[in-house]
């Protein structure tokens, strides 16, 4: 028997389709790579965007010629868009050739949930409103090497004004530190070289101990093993000077910081519920520059929030020149049924949208650019991911973040590799290696 996982959405997904392969191959399966030759194909959806869920939609729609060939076919649908309100209906109505649904919170559950489908032959539909442990017990299926995730906390409470994520993912609870302190140790033991602890707002994570967030990386960072270690995602509001000093203190800890900003102007950060201003959050970016001053900031930024205002748009451009970000997620302002934002008044116009994307994307792009070229002439170190048929080339990122290209006639993958650059083109990174 044999699997497909189609994927959708962040990190966090990703490494829960990991954990679903796990699940698949405890119960006989094997991966298949081509989805017509799969016995079971389970789709792993996200929600947080419209384009997101209209793109699973069409993919899932897409199979229904392909089960009325194939009688024995099993179909499953879970992740954040299972668990939607609503969603979970309009699946059944609209695609009755769907035999499985589960959400967020009972994926474990998926081993059972196919028996039962294969015991009844009829559609099994499974949702729980929270997470019952933090703990699941899946032995993931790793697809990242050189790199793994590590889950230390699950949902999140802060409830942004036009996020759905809490509504799908329930409120915050943190895995135990022992748990994962144990996790990242197996893994920098088996050889992985770059470790990401992953969480909806990572900076809120605490143990059932009492240790906070900066303790934990600590904790972490002091595994024995050459790795580098990153974290993900981290909320302005919950920034902290502690946690500066532990990623100071550790050159296993990359000098790279996601910190989604998602906006320059106050008013438009007080409607979203972000619970900081923009004076605060470049105080954040001081403060990292001031003790780490090579520190790389990455960001997310959203255009066309209801009311945004030519003015409150410039803002955004400005404080992105200010802050020097090293790159950016940019998306347009998209509504998710049952967030406040969703129902706000001054909805901003498509074509205006568009045209503030484009014109922050050139703004980025140009900060870019600038930092790839002053790259020209120096060495890198890059942790060496995979292999570009295309560039016939390998390829890998820096502690920064930074996409690094090179050549060489032995196999380079797991390895960091110094690299002399000898060209930039926009994020990417050109050279030959340094041997030692």
């Amino acid at each position: 028997m044999k699997y497909h996982i189609v994927t959708y959405g962040c990190q966090m997904n990703l490494h829960e389709s990991e954990k679903i392969a796990g699940i698949l191959r405890e119960k006989g399966y094997t991966e298949e790579t081509d989805i017509d030759n799969a016995d079971i194909i389970v789709f792993n959806t996200c929600c947080i965007r419209e384009n997101a869920e209209n793109h699973a939609f069409g993919n899932i729609g897409a199979l229904k010629r392909h089960k009325r060939e194939k009688k024995d076919l099993i179909i499953a649908v879970g992740g954040c868009m299972a668990q939607e309100k609503g969603k979970a209906e309009l699946i059944r109505e609209k695609f009755p050739f769907v035999d499985i649904l589960f959400g967020t919170h009972n994926l474990n559950e998926l081993g059972a949930l196919i028996d039962k489908k294969r015991a009844q032959k009829k559609r099994v539909f499974s949702l729980k409103e929270e997470r019952e442990e933090t703990e699941d017990g899946i032995t993931p299926v790793r697809t990242g090497y050189p790199g793994a995730w590590v889950n230390i906390m699950y949902g999140c409470n802060n409830f942004c004004s036009y996020c759905i994520v809490p509504y799908v993912r329930g409120r915050e609870r943190s895995r135990r530190p022992e748990e994962i302190v144990n996790e990242v140790r197996s893994l920098a033991e088996a050889g992985y070289r770059e470790i990401t602890l992953l969480g909806q707002n990572v900076n809120s994570y605490y143990g059932d101990d009492g240790t906070a967030f900066p303790e934990l990386l600590d904790k972490c960072a002091s595994v024995e093993g050459n790795f580098r270690l990153r974290f993900m995602t981290s909320h302005p509001k919950d920034f902290s000077e502690e946690l500066v000093k532990v990623i100071k203190k550790h050159k296993k800890i990359c000098s790279c910081i996601h910190l989604p900003v998602q906006s320059g102007s106050n008013r438009i950060l007080s409607l979203m519920n972000r619970r900081y201003t923009r004076e605060k959050y470049l105080e954040e970016i001081a403060l990292l520059r001031k003790e780490i001053p090579d520190c790389a900031v990455t960001t997310d930024i959203i255009v066309g929030f209801p009311t945004e205002t030519e003015e409150d748009f410039q803002e955004t451009l400005s404080l992105v020149k200010e802050a020097g970000f090293a790159s950016a997620f940019m998306f347009i302002y998209s509504p998710r049924t049952g967030t406040r934002a969703a129902v706000m008044e001054g909805q901003i116009a498509e074509e205006i949208s568009k045209d503030r994307l484009s014109r922050l994307i050139d703004a980025v792009n140009e900060q870019t650019r600038n930092i790839s070229a002053g790259y020209v002439g120096k060495t890198a170190e890059i942790l060496c991911e995979g292999y570009d048929e295309k560039k016939k080339m390998y390829l890998g990122r820096d502690e920064y973040g930074r996409m690094g290209y090179f050549a060489d006639d032995r196999d380079r993958i797991g390895e960091f590799v110094t690299l002399r650059i000898e060209h930039a083109n926009g994020i990417s990174l050109y050279g030959s290696v340094v041997e030692e």
